[in-house]
């Protein structure tokens, strides 16, 4: 962690006001509750419980997810972790308490239709004492059955999780410890409650008391630090014990520094909180399997909100170009969500004294998860032990289907959920502890192939075991997702003909079929969107239509007994999407022969759809064009990750059909003047935009607010060409800072250090005080010919990453033209960027005192960087 003095730009703007503010208000909701269930001896009931509900999840959830967001884009890796982690737990709580206020109804007769009561009489091996009959009388909220066994379940694991993020921040300060301990033991004193006397609910009100005090505190120093940049108050800055102190640097995992490294650290890492909620939701499931909750009525909630927060997860992790964990997290919510309404279905429709195993239907969607899993297992092979273990862990658990054995499924299943959630226990905990200490205190396990051995491996189909394509720009770290949410939602929809023989195939398959194809395919949508693509997110786009459109017509449909006249109006829309997948197979010509493959299928597919339309379906073509669907997805996915991984087409997946050569001097139509680098006249040309005055021009530093859209509360660093431009200005730096920077400039590596009257010298002028903070600023001297000579023909820049705050860095100059060639001046061409991960910031405020703090880790790993600090001090003595 940084050190507070100097606060460098990711120490500004303090979202932990607001998380832990969100926690405090959150506890305090509920702490009025229980004061009051304990004093009058009633528990609050209809709408109130309703009230509380939406306040908890509009206070604890909605604003503590906002906190979480700003702190993965400040490189905060806990704060993130925990807030969101919080969020979904306030979320979830609220939702709970919703469905208390809501299981107060009074019951109601519905009746069933005929075809369903012959299904359940044949599919359930009902009991003597049981009758069916043409209505049921069921509750308006008879899925809130289990309430208070499902809080007991979603409790324990954020109880767990809970310590764990307590006992990690003690390594960052000594507020947040308190805060998240004084959680960790409200909550367990909340499971207790719903279950014991009062006694249990006075002494969670009184913890609940404790975090609002400890929140108000802390919320109040951050909000002192930020605004004076000062610690104020006390609590922030010092651990409360150092977290080095938890081993050694595990020498097994050394050679897996670099691999991070290639990624975006702009953003913290999201690994902590993707397995942050495979600990949640598994642990629920264990719960439902082994029997102790009748319904999943509110576990469908808990696991529902769980599973947005992996979104997000997987989100980060495509911010950070981590393709992999992309598609792992990714996969992981969509199998939950989808488990989850699978349940849900089942629970609501089929029950016999609060069991739904014999209701139970083997879903064929289940087989591609297990072939994503797989993919995955190959994936980590690059990775490391514990990744690998977790993978083969998760295929596991995909395997307990219906089809091994429908009486042991349950058990089966939730033995396999409980390994899983143990595993990402640990894998939560590990990945917290090495991401603070920037090094592998836990261990984690070596990687279990090299990545030479595993490119030969994956290339051995291809010709010549040399030829490695460089990964086109078309290609995105989205592309895995996209092809197995399409996947998982074909296989589903194999279904289709057995739901006409069996009407509980009609509700099963909808969650299977229209979570995977629209839900998960819209969230795929919005990363290609951020994702700097030609074609952007069109194919995903019209896609979440198909598998919409499908499920309400070919499932939805028949349970709400379409007319005729309903049935033409699909069948024009039908058409619609056969003549838009047309053009959508003239944009994979563009990508490659296997996206080319899968739209050409998603062709005739739909040409089944509008024959089903009209009564005229050939079942056995759709049926075989959705299994071939499915196994392009799954050799599409295994290649898209792979290749990502590796940044080389070692899959091929075929050469784009159509290929488009096109020549800039061709195309008048860009929306600013480029010029080349290989120039001079166009370094010239592009100096001419600033001259030396722009340079020091605060406007002009307003402008790159602007055209980034930046907030302002982030600064803004400078470029220079060498160190001899920055001894020419004469800055009063020691002897040491002097000897540092020499040895680390140029390159990856940026310094902090304090500010001064001779930034003027150095040619800074009026836009003093928009660089750096109030008393400091940071200097990169980058290793690029270009960019050094251009700061000796214009003096030093203010610079930072071409792109939109917030999304991937450009890595070539036509993803800079598309995204922001209409805000700007020039763009100077270069190719592709050799830098694809921000630079290794140091704070020097502290060099004389002989010491330097890490306040990101970037291209150069944190351990170099105190090697070449602690050589450079033993020449100074």
């Amino acid at each position: 962690m940084a050190s507070s003095d100097g606060f460098p730009a990711s120490f500004y703007g303090e979202p932990g006001v607001l998380g832990m503010l969100s926690n405090g208000i959150s506890a305090f909701l509920v702490l009025l509750q229980n004061f009051h269930t304990a004093h009058t001896g009633t528990a609050p009931a209809g709408v109130e419980n309703i009230l509380a509900g939406v306040h908890l999840i509009l206070i604890g959830g909605v604003c503590q997810l906002v906190a979480g967001m700003l702190s993965f884009r400040k490189y905060d890796h806990l704060s993130g972790t925990a807030f969101i982690g919080y969020a979904a737990l306030w979320g979830s709580y609220g939702a709970t308490r919703i469905y208390f206020g809501a299981s107060a109804q009074t019951p109601t007769i519905v009746p069933l239709p005929a075809q369903m009561m012959n299904n359940l009489s044949l599919s359930t091996n009902m009991t003597s004492n049981m009758s069916l009959t043409a209505t049921m009388v069921i509750p308006v909220c008879h899925v809130c059955l289990s309430i208070k066994e499902t809080a007991i379940a979603g409790l324990v694991p954020y109880i767990l999780l809970s310590f764990l993020l307590a006992f990690c921040s003690a390594t960052v300060n000594y507020i947040m410890p308190f805060v998240f301990g004084a959680i960790t033991a409200t909550l367990v004193f909340e499971a207790v409650g719903l279950v014991a006397s009062s006694w249990a609910l006075v002494v969670s009100g009184v913890l609940e008391l404790l975090i609002l005090i400890f929140a108000i505190y802390g919320s109040a120093a951050l909000l002192g630090k930020g605004l004076t940049q000062r610690l104020v108050l006390k609590g922030f800055g010092t651990p409360l014990f150092n977290v080095l102190l938890l081993g050694t640097t595990n020498s097994g995992s050394a050679q897996r520094i670099g691999h991070e490294k290639k990624k975006n650290t702009k953003y913290a890492e999201p690994m902590a909180l993707g397995f942050f909620c495979d600990t949640v939701a598994p642990f629920i499931f264990a719960f439902y399997s082994f029997g102790y909750m009748k319904s999943f009525g509110v576990g469908v909630a808990w696991v529902s909100i769980i599973t947005v927060a992996q979104l997000f997860s997987s989100y980060y992790a495509h911010l950070r170009q981590d393709c992999y964990h992309t598609t792992k997290f990714g996969l992981h919510a969509t199998y939950w969500l989808i488990k989850a309404w699978d349940e849900f279905v089942l629970s609501a429709l089929v029950l016999e004294d609060g069991k739904v195993a014999s209701g139970r239907e083997a879903m064929v969607g289940n087989w591609f998860f297990v072939m994503a899993g797989v993919v995955l297992c190959v994936g980590s092979l690059n990775t490391d032990v514990l990744e690998l273990i977790h993978n083969i862990l998760f295929v596991l658990l995909t395997l307990s289907i219906p089809q091994i054995a429908l009486q042991g499924y349950y058990i089966f299943f939730g033995v396999a959920c409980s390994l899983f959630s143990a595993a990402s226990l640990y894998c939560t905990f590990s990945r917290l502890i090495n991401t603070i200490a920037e090094k592998s205190l836990i261990p984690v396990g070596p990687q279990p192939i090299s990545s030479e051995m595993l490119k030969k491996a994956l290339m051995c189909c291809r010709a010549k075991q040399g030829d490695q394509e460089a990964l086109p720009q078309t290609d995105q770290g989205s592309d895995a997702l996209f092809y197995i949410s399409n996947g998982v939602a074909a296989l589903s929809a194999l279904h289709a003909r057995s739901s006409s023989l069996n009407p509980a195939f009609l509700h099963l398959t909808v969650p299977w079929v229209l979570i995977s194809g629209a839900i998960i395919q819209a969230y795929v949508s919005r990363l290609q969107v951020t994702g700097g693509g030609r074609f952007g997110s069109v194919i995903p786009t019209i896609y979440v239509a198909v598998w919409a459109t499908w499920t309400w017509f070919r499932f939805s449909g028949n349970l709400l007994q379409l007319s005729a006249e309903a049935a033409y109006g699909f069948t024009a829309g039908a058409i619609a999407l056969l003549v838009i997948n047309a053009f959508l197979m003239l944009i994979a010509a563009y990508r490659n022969l296997v996206l080319l493959f899968l739209t050409s299928v998603m062709e005739v597919v739909l040409v089944c759809f509008l024959l089903s339309t009209l009564q005229r379906l050939p079942y056995e073509l759709e049926i075989a064009m959705l299994a071939l669907f499915s196994t392009i997805c799954i050799y599409g996915a295994l290649a898209s990750l792979v290749n990502c991984i590796f940044s080389h087409r070692l899959l091929p997946m075929g050469p784009p059909l159509i290929k488009e050569k096109v020549r800039w001097e061709s195309v008048p139509e860009l929306p600013c003047p480029v010029a080349y680098s290989r120039l001079t006249s166009s370094l010239m040309k592009i100096a001419g935009f600033w001259g030396k005055e722009e340079c020091a021009n605060p406007r002009a530093i307003e402008n790159i607010y602007n055209i980034k859209d930046r907030p302002a509360e982030k600064p803004i660093c400078i470029c220079i060409s060498n160190v001899e431009q920055l001894v020419a200005a004469k800055p009063p730096f020691s002897p040491l800072l002097w000897e540092f920077m020499r040895n680390v400039y140029p390159g990856g590596i940026s310094c902090i250090v304090s500010k001064g009257d001779w930034l003027f010298k150095l040619g800074v002028g009026p836009a003093y005080d928009r660089v750096g903070t109030k008393d400091s600023i940071m200097i990169r001297v980058p290793d690029h010919t270009v960019t050094g000579h251009l700061c000796d023909i214009t003096g030093p820049l203010a610079i930072t990453s071409a792109n939109p705050s917030g999304e991937p860095d450009s890595t070539h100059h036509t993803m800079v033209i598309n995204r922001l060639g209409h805000k700007l001046q020039g763009v100077l061409c270069d190719g592709d960027s050799n830098e694809v991960v921000a630079s290794t910031v140091v704070n020097c405020l502290k060099i004389d005192e002989g010491t330097i703090t890490i306040v990101r880790e970037g291209c150069v790993p944190a351990v170099k960087v105190h090697q070449i600090f602690e050589r450079v001090k033993s020449t100074m003595v």
